[in-house]
């Protein structure tokens, strides 16, 4: 007998909340959905890996404002809290939540004006979104409180766990009821991360003496979805070799030679993008940059510009490389390679979404390409040779041995 294909109404979730995903031309759950739905409506701990552009947000989302919309909450408490790496990641989930829901929502950002969060929170929002730091900040002042919160979501998981961000992130959790329903994601997520946040949950659960065996016997799962292999089979990867004085210029020629209908040029070094912006600027190529350092509402304007395709190109760092879904990204351009290949995933992973395909381009110096070598067995991709000849992408000749 044929196995009846998962719907959003089989997964349990409610006609009015459907309506509003076909709207937004969502009509059918995708495989992450239909493995996470059902777990986090029935309270599991949940960390669940998915590549990128899979529906990873919508997955914890959809069954939470459901119970949020059906729960009875006449003091208007805060019942959920989802922490976000990024600026842009948390915008791009509080615009999720308006698509499907009438939940009072707010961010709350570290680099914004505090006191218009302390303001916004008077308002009394169910959902609240934003970075740790903010959401300690604002617990310690008392301006947001926690006691009621049901489920924290730890979007990027991974990042959020990493030794840079695990220290706020440990003290959120540390503020939190220890009956909280705990929920992480990536596209990266391993079974160290899951190891990870039950280490931190299990040991305030053992420093609180009023925890049930109920709540102890709650492990988090984890849940991996095999992958399509979009780095492989949907990502063409280039490698253009540049020495590092010639790579904003090598990077100039590639724009004038490819065209590109929408790219994302990254760097490690923050202080890298003003020096290729103003270089493409000069040579009339109209881009944007986009860093942690820059202004937020300076931030917004360039991802709203190069979102909409008033620009073509964005050169940023890699912080918008995480879990953000920017449509139509034709080419990603790597002009260096990060330390750790998580990194390398998840800029890659820009282009090549909702079916699409895409080329992924590294731009680099001799130790680069070695490097790169190395990300091609470790991946398995193809990494295929590239080089500008008269104004054109060509293949180079290879010596035959």
């Amino acid at each position: 007998m044929e196995e009846k294909t998962a719907t959003f109404a089989s997964l349990g979730i409610e006609e009015k909340i459907i309506s509003r995903l076909k709207e937004k031309g969502i009509t059918e759950p995708t495989n992450v959905q239909k493995q996470v739905i059902t777990l986090v409506k029935d309270g599991k701990n949940v960390m669940f890996q998915s590549e990128t552009g899979t529906g990873k947000t919508y997955a914890y989302l959809l069954p939470l404002i459901q119970k949020l919309e059906a729960e009875d909450n006449p003091k208007k408490e805060v019942k959920l809290l989802i922490a976000s790496p990024t600026y842009e990641l948390s915008s791009q989930i509080k615009a999720q939540v308006q698509a499907v829901s009438d939940l009072k929502c707010i961010l709350c950002i570290g680099g914004a004006p505090l006191t218009r969060q302390i303001e916004m929170l008077k308002e009394k929002p169910v959902i609240v979104i934003g970075s740790t730091g903010r959401l300690l900040e604002l617990i310690h002042l008392k301006k947001l409180k926690a006691d009621a919160v049901e489920t924290l979501v730890l979007d990027e998981a991974d990042r959020l766990l990493s030794k840079e961000l695990r220290k706020d992130t440990e003290a959120l959790m540390e503020r939190l009821p220890r009956k909280v329903q705990l929920i992480g994601n990536s596209a990266t997520v391993s079974e160290y991360t899951r190891k990870s946040l039950e280490k931190v949950r299990d040991g305030l659960l053992k420093a609180d003496d009023e925890t049930t065996g109920d709540e102890k016997d709650n492990p988090i799962l984890l849940v991996t979805l095999p992958p399509k292999d979009v780095l492989k089979f949907r990502i063409t990867h280039w490698a253009i070799f540049a020495e590092r004085r010639d790579k904003i210029d090598t990077l100039r020629s590639f724009i004038r030679a490819e065209k590109p209908e929408k790219m994302l040029v990254f760097t490690s070094h923050k202080d890298q993008i003003d020096n290729i912006v103003s270089k493409l600027r000069y040579k009339k190529i109209d881009c944007e940059g986009l860093s942690a350092a820059t202004d937020k509402q300076k931030r917004k304007m360039a991802m709203d510009r190069f979102k909409s395709g008033k620009i073509k190109i964005l050169v940023t760092t890699d912080l918008a490389a995480r879990g953000l879904d920017i449509p139509d990204v034709s080419h990603v351009i790597q002009m260096d390679l990060p330390e750790e290949k998580d990194f390398f995933i998840h800029r890659a992973g820009r282009t090549a979404r909702a079916g699409k395909k895409g080329i992924n381009c590294v731009i680099g110096d001799e130790y680069e390409m070695r490097k790169y070598a190395v990300l091609e067995k470790q991946l398995g991709i193809k990494v295929f040779p590239k080089m500008l000849y008269e104004g054109k992408i060509v293949t180079p000749e290879m010596d035959e041995e």
